[in-house]
């Protein structure tokens, strides 16, 4: 096996979580994302972020609106709707969990004999 295989397994799992996260609290262009993902050291190409957006727009998690640039072509900015805003809270709950039990599994000393 692999542990790059893993690696990239482990990454894909909670891309739509630091996505939606990078979004909750003001709308951003794609390069925007990207950049906080590349400073968060999650390293995701414009190829696997414009499917997962567009998965994301579709399931009404969020909208997009088109603004002009000072420096190019309009830029397409993306935002959560409300049900992105619900389904933010709902995933921080379980990730808090999921967290928390990685982190007591992975931690404790695992002794049979006791």
């Amino acid at each position: 096996m692999k542990i790059e295989n893993t690696k990239a397994q482990m990454r894909k799992g909670v891309l739509e979580f630091c996505i939606l996260s990078v979004l909750k609290d003001e709308d951003a262009y794609v390069a925007e994302i990207l950049s906080t993902l590349k400073d968060a050291k999650l390293l995701v190409v414009e190829g696997t972020i414009y499917p997962l957006l567009t998965r994301l727009k579709n399931a009404d998690l969020l909208s997009y609106r088109w603004e002009e640039s000072t420096s190019g072509p309009p830029r397409k900015y993306y935002g959560l709707t409300e049900t992105g805003r619900l389904f933010l809270t709902e995933l921080s709950s379980t990730w808090n969990e999921l967290q928390n039990a990685v982190n007591i599994v992975t931690s404790q000393k695992h002794n049979k004999n006791e």
